[in-house]
């Protein structure tokens, strides 16, 4: 929000603070694009399951004779409810005669019209589904076509409405029985999984998401904003209200669940609950078509709010898309974008819906979007942090809003998420295995094809770092290279004035940086001087103490350190050691461990060899770091050893 105010660029022009790195904008632009073909083929199962839940009964509630002869009906038959239990536990079984319930057939079979798998091809487009993309489209493009301001208007509605969904349902979700149990479920910890990188993984992945941070849109529409605005404000709303509707979407969602849960007679609750799509589009229906009375009501507002939601996000993604043509190519009208985004999006988005379009929508989602968006975001912390850097931007917050950034926020934009974000991205491709759908695999050719989809978007750096290095007018490429991580001459606030002001305050800025070694500008970027007189005055208190007074171990502070140091490095190869044995199926560790340097140079490459993902990456970390350890004194007896080369 800060550099999409501070500049009035998009997610494209913004990097005229670094040209060399471009290739980000591009790239989360190309994502978006990605997510948009997607986002209104989803729409449209949602409209399709909104037109048919006008019905009654509703026509996933029971079976059908040329379903499944194992179907069980979603809806309460009291006759049978008996035997509902032990029909809903047949539903885990993994052979074929396991008992499935009439609103994931329907969904499989008269929605999806599902493939066994796609090695024969996707299939032909279902022409209901089609007619809903359409619309989905059209609703998108007749708000799209009028500008920012159009959409702003449009956004009251397609905001506030879903709420007003949201809490009708909650209200009615909370007269059923079992749905306290379910919103426990939801909102009650499981500490175990607290330090599970995978729950971190997907937790970052959802505010991603559910922010589209690092997606571009958010500098889109603070581009928009006045230049004095308070972006502090907003981004604090924003935050606040996405929190909030996280937990009212997820209370109501849950407490239906809950009450499955109870006409099933289960206290498993997390039994019920089908994942991605099929909480949407099984698990909520289900729940629905086990209402006593109306439950065509409940099933026509919760479609039109996700509807809503979903045609409103889509309007925030294609925004994004047209403002980075339009930054490009100034002469292209507002309604040539968008029906050119439009149409071909259309078009994109028929693969979609045709009987394998789960196949390829599930296979786009992970490599087009889930791997692009953590590597570009990563790209674009250290981007902002270290190369345009945290003291540059806290400067442009205060020349633009009048307010100092403090340590907290300086820390977490230099240091600590860029440190988070890296770990899971390293946590991300060690784990990687190869995509499922339904635990169905793909072939070959569908991986290398997922995989050409990552490789256009992160490409994208290499390329324009390429062409920002070819058009500096730099006289050798030496200059040419270091001048194509620096801002633009014209790099600033639209109005000329203040940029003219803005200039000004950034050369004076730079001659007090001049001579600054690299320890300085570390510092410099990290800390104003008012947070690193502050920083000094504690070290320097801290100091005086520990060299004054022995702590009550008796050890200097340079001796505590040492300790420290040495407990670190020693839990990360024996974390490593653990995992061998482990893999050996042996108890004992020590008859793993080897002795000396031994134990590097092979108890841990044994161990690395075992990784199943990209083993080289470690390895190379590894004895990168012990050969810095080894330091002066093995060189001098003669038994320094290319470590980082045995890694490669």
């Amino acid at each position: 929000m800060i550099i999409g105010q501070f500049s009035g660029r998009g997610s494209v022009k913004v990097y005229d603070l670094c040209p060399a790195m471009r290739g980000v904008g591009v790239g989360q632009t190309f994502m978006i694009f990605l997510v948009g073909t997607y986002y209104e083929a989803l729409c449209s199962l949602i409209l399709n399951y909104f037109v048919q839940s006008f019905r009654n009964p509703l026509p996933w509630a029971y079976c059908k004779a040329e379903w499944n002869s194992n179907c069980i009906d979603s809806a309460i038959v009291k006759k049978a409810k008996t035997n509902l239990t032990e029909l809903w536990q047949q539903k885990g079984l993994t052979d074929n005669n396991r008992t499935i319930s009439s609103s994931e057939l329907y969904f499989i079979k008269e929605v999806l019209k599902e493939k066994d798998n796609i090695d024969d091809g996707i299939g032909a487009p279902n022409w209901q589904l089609v007619v809903g993309l359409f619309i989905s489209w059209f609703c998108v493009f007749m708000v799209i076509i009028r500008g920012v301001k159009s959409s702003g208007k449009a956004s009251y509605f397609l905001a506030i409405f879903p709420y007003v969904i949201m809490i009708v349902l909650l209200i009615r979700a909370l007269t059923l029985p079992g749905s306290l149990d379910g919103i426990l479920y939801f909102i009650k910890p499981q500490w175990n999984k607290i330090l599970d990188p995978e729950v971190w993984y997907a937790a970052v992945s959802q505010c991603f998401f559910s922010l589209t941070v690092c997606f571009g849109a958010i500098i889109v529409y603070a581009s928009y904003n006045k230049f004095d605005h308070n972006v502090y404000r907003d981004a604090t709303i924003i935050t606040g209200l996405d929190t909030f509707t996280s937990l009212l979407a997820g209370c109501t969602i849950f407490g239906i669940i809950g009450h499955l849960a109870h006409e099933i007679g289960t206290d498993d609750i997390g039994s019920v609950v089908k994942g991605g799509a099929g909480l949407a589009f099984i698990s909520y229906p289900e729940a629905i078509a086990k209402f006593q009375s109306l439950p065509q009501i409940f099933s026509v507002l919760f479609f039109l709010m996700l509807f809503i939601l979903g045609v409103g996000s889509n309007i925030g993604i294609v925004s994004c898309k047209v403002a980075a043509i339009k930054d490009n190519f100034p002469n292209v009208k507002q309604w040539q974008c968008a029906l050119g985004i439009a149409l071909l999006s259309f078009c994109i988005g028929l693969t979609y819906v045709t009987p394998g379009g789960q196949f390829l929508l599930t296979l786009v989602d992970y490599y087009g979007v889930a791997m692009m968006s953590l590597f570009l975001g990563i790209c674009e912390l250290y981007v902002m942090g270290w190369v345009y850097g945290v003291n540059r931007l806290c400067k442009d917050v205060e020349f633009m809003i009048g307010r100092k950034v403090g340590l907290y926020w300086r820390m977490c934009w230099s240091v600590i998420t860029p440190i988070i974000m890296t770990v899971i991205l390293i946590y991300f491709l060690s784990t990687y295995a190869p995509l499922t759908y339904n635990n169905k695999t793909y072939s070959n050719g569908m991986y290398v094809f997922g995989w050409i989809i990552t490789s256009i978007g992160v490409l994208q750096i290499p390329i324009w770092l390429f062409v920002a290095v070819i058009r500096d007018p730099g006289t050798t490429w030496r200059d040419k290279f270091f001048n194509a991580f620096k801002p633009k001459h014209d790099w600033g606030p639209r109005d000329p004035v203040r940029r003219q002001e803005y200039k000004k305050e950034i050369s004076e800025d730079a001659k007090l940086n001049e001579g600054l070694d690299c320890w300085g500008k570390i510092k410099k970027n990290m800390f104003d001087d008012q947070s690193w007189h502050s920083v000094n005055e504690v070290a320097h208190s801290f100091s005086h103490r520990s060299s004054q007074s022995p702590s009550p171990t008796g050890r200097s502070l340079e001796q505590q350190v040492n300790i420290f140091t040495s407990l670190l490095a020693g839990c990360t190869p024996f974390g490593m050691i653990g995992h061998l044995a482990d893999k050996i199926g042996t108890d004992n560790i020590g008859s793993v461990v080897k002795g000396g340097a031994v134990l590097a140079s092979i108890a841990y490459l044994e161990v690395i060899a075992k990784f199943q993902s990209l083993p080289q990456i470690f390895s190379v970390l590894f004895f990168s770091c012990y050969r810095d350890s080894l330091g002066q004194g093995c060189s001098d007896k003669g038994q320094f050893w290319p470590s980082t080369l045995i890694g490669l």
